[in-house]
């Protein structure tokens, strides 16, 4: 029941954002309806509408400011749909390099503490999560709900890290691998890569290996970072 609310959540913020960023509904600096009125919109309960928003929220895509309501961020970046022009695209590169920077500082750690701190409980739903991801991965590497799994499955191990800070990084998360498959390049090089190093990551969490999960989380960004040749990314 729980897992199914999850999913209904993250369909709903998935709807939501594309809203915003792809269809334009709500410009930056909008105000939304509030949270009875998007309910009823897309046909869905408050409290799973609360939760979408959180998601966003938590994604930058949307603020909430006290006793104002809920804003679309003022500035968002909207690579969608081929939409990337030339100077988009260099502009990405730089973006996604300095992104993965900062995972591959946080990252390794933060899945190193979860091999110490995770419950046998949580490690057996970060495995859900990751055949999960595993799964729609085969089915459809660049699909949306491949792209969104891959943010829950590596969100998942950041949370199991139990420290408040690290999960404070998830919108990085998030973001990086959102603008990976926006930027749409080597994608199905990462794909490949990715299935092999999941079976990794899982691997070691489950044998509890700190060092040898935080190894392969590593190799498992430097695949993406390199496959999308990021390494030499010149900084302005």
């Amino acid at each position: 029941m729980q897992r199914n609310k999850e999913n209904l959540s993250q369909r709903t913020a998935d709807k939501l954002r594309e809203l915003i960023l792809k269809d334009g509904l709500y410009q930056p600096g909008e105000k939304l309806p509030n949270e009875n009125e998007l309910s009823q919109q897309l046909g869905i309960s408050r409290t799973t509408m609360r939760e979408a928003i959180r998601i966003l929220v938590a994604e930058g895509v949307l603020i909430v400011r006290r006793g104002q309501g809920t804003f679309a961020a003022e500035e968002m970046d909207r690579y969608t749909d081929g939409g990337i022009g030339i100077q988009n695209f260099a502009d990405l590169k730089v973006t996604l390099h300095d992104l993965y920077e900062a995972r591959l500082i946080f990252e390794p750690e933060a899945a190193a503490l979860a091999c110490v701190r995770a419950s046998d409980k949580e490690i057996a739903h970060i495995i859900e999560l990751g055949d999960e991801c595993q799964r729609l991965l085969m089915e459809n590497p660049t699909g949306e709900e491949r792209i969104a799994s891959e943010s829950v499955f590596h969100g998942a191990i950041l949370k199991a890290s139990h420290n408040e800070f690290i999960s404070g990084f998830l919108p990085t998360l998030t973001e990086t691998i959102e603008k990976t498959f926006a930027l749409d390049y080597n994608l199905d090089v990462i794909a490949k890569d990715a299935y092999k190093d999941h079976i990794m990551i899982m691997d070691f969490l489950q044998k509890r290996d700190a060092q040898a999960l935080k190894s392969a989380v590593t190799i498992h960004l430097r695949h993406a970072f390199w496959t999308e040749q990021l390494g030499s990314q010149e900084k302005n």
